[in-house]
């Protein structure tokens, strides 16, 4: 009984570690994101299709909201 057990459980760990094909489903588009969608969720004073605007957004976002060096050092002053 506790061989029968251990071989199942065995073959169950082996069966565990077996990959999946990974195949190239997905969302694939071959449009720059600069093009961005045309719906109300895009960013206010946003044009979509405009490259330096999209850039400069990218920039600014950097500066003003995702880096946290700035934040952490104008509050100790």
């Amino acid at each position: 009984m506790m061989r029968v057990a251990l071989t199942l459980c065995a073959v169950g760990l082996l069966a565990a570690c077996g990959e999946r094909p990974q195949t190239g489903a997905g969302v694939k588009s071959d449009t720059p994101v600069f093009l961005g969608a045309q719906n109300s969720f895009v960013a206010p004073g946003w044009t979509p299709g405009d490259k330096t605007n999209w850039e400069q957004g990218l920039k600014a976002r950097m500066q003003n909201s995702q880096n946290e060096y700035p934040k952490m050092n104008t509050s100790q002053k």
